[in-house]
């Protein structure tokens, strides 16, 4: 790159990167590691669906939210704090009741339980995490045998739902199909999402034929924030939704699983009976709640910044981002240095956390959190380009 380009290219929040430079200069002789382990508003964490929130920092917020306003305590996952997280995330999902989980592998596994009663089938995603990371619990204790379609694919498409369905229909014995699971954002394909226009076609078919929806949207809230579709659109389709309450509002653990109140009314005693009644969730219900508020605003911005920087930092001929399609908020940067380790660490005493380096050296697998909100995209390019020229 020329002296002249060179000096367009980084005059964009020039003065405000020097500034954070000359901030973090006093920090440059602490450790890599300990720079990693630390969690503050001004770190940059470019990794990650969540804040990646540290012992210490869950305890300093609960401490700062009891303060503040004082939080009932729940009964065996029932009532106080946890109820208003359900009431909460159920206008957010237009849906009628939601329900507190420990755990999303349990949220999805009674979503499809309660769905199908009773023994059946279940098409699911061959990508997807109930069928891959579960260890075959829908099927080992609820006898509900998963079906898997579109192998190495994030969508499955109308037309092999119909085939299966015909075959599953003209055997021997028959065999039904109660429920079809959606998997969107899909983990397994980079973040990839199902396609909006064939999920629209999927369920409405599955209604029509009495077949009841499941969607596990772990991360929906992630996928509404690059579509700008809102989540209780997608939600609108499927009977039951789940959400995962760690993955990006911060909580320790907890997922929600949200639906009509005639299938989870009563689901409580399910919960209990595969040993989810934990006796109180208080702490995650709270600090759900606060990451909670606010957060498509928050994460707008952090989109807005993320879509920005790939813009202006693939200018320099030291980066370059691998596109993926109909992907959300997994990236894969590139990055020609000769030494990645030592790039992360400089990154990170100017509060700029890059997760460890891919194992053939060629970059980072990025992901886009809020806190890509706390900085600017000519501050965070001006950032990278005068670290790798370092």
């Amino acid at each position: 790159m020329g002296m002249i380009e060179r000096r367009r290219f980084l005059q964009f929040g020039a003065a405000s990167t020097v500034a954070g430079l000359a901030m973090n200069k006093n920090h440059a002789s602490a450790t890599a590691a300990a720079m990693f382990q630390s969690s503050s508003e001004r770190t940059v964490k470019l990794y990650g669906d969540g804040l990646g929130l540290t012992p210490t920092d869950s305890v300093k917020l609960l401490t700062r939210l009891i303060e503040e306003n004082p939080i009932a305590r729940d009964s065996y996952s029932n009532g106080g704090e946890v109820e208003k997280l359900e009431q909460i995330f159920a206008a957010a999902l237009g849906k009628e009741r939601a329900v507190f989980m420990p755990t999303g592998t349990l949220a999805n596994h009674l979503a499809v339980r309660i769905l199908a009663g009773g023994p059946s089938r279940a098409i699911v995603q061959a990508e997807s995490h109930l069928y891959n990371d579960t260890g075959d619990t829908v099927q080992t204790l609820s006898n509900i045998q998963l079906i898997p379609l579109a192998p190495s694919r994030a969508t499955f498409t109308l037309d092999e739902v119909q085939a299966l369905l015909e075959r599953t229909t003209s055997g021997r014995v028959a065999t039904p199909v109660s429920v079809i699971s959606i998997e969107s954002p899909v983990r397994r394909k980079s973040g990839e999402v199902f396609d909006e226009s064939m999920m629209d076609r999927v369920t409405s078919f599955a209604h029509q034929e009495g077949i009841r929806t499941h969607l596990d949207g772990a991360r929906i809230f992630l996928q509404a924030g690059f579509t700008g579709r809102p989540v209780a659109d997608y939600a609108r389709s499927f009977d039951t939704v789940y959400v995962s309450l760690y993955k990006y509002f911060n909580a320790p653990s907890g997922a929600i699983l949200a639906g009509p109140k005639a299938l989870l009314d009563e689901v409580f005693h399910a919960r209990r009976m595969f040993g989810g009644g934990l006796a109180q969730v208080w702490p995650f219900a709270a600090i759900a709640l606060h990451y909670f508020r606010g957060f498509p605003e928050r994460y707008a911005r952090a989109v807005r910044v993320s879509n920005e920087w790939r813009q202006l930092v693939s200018k320099h001929e030291a980066f370059s981002i691998e596109p993926n399609t109909s992907g959300t908020n997994l990236l894969l940067l590139k990055v020609q240095h000769p030494d990645l380790h030592r790039f992360r660490e400089r990154l990170a005493r100017q509060n700029i956390r890059l997760p460890a380096p891919l194992a053939d050296g060629s970059g980072f697998r990025l992901g886009v959190n809020e806190s890509w909100g706390r900085t600017t995209a000519s501050d965070l390019t001006n950032i990278f380009v005068q670290t790798v020229e370092a």
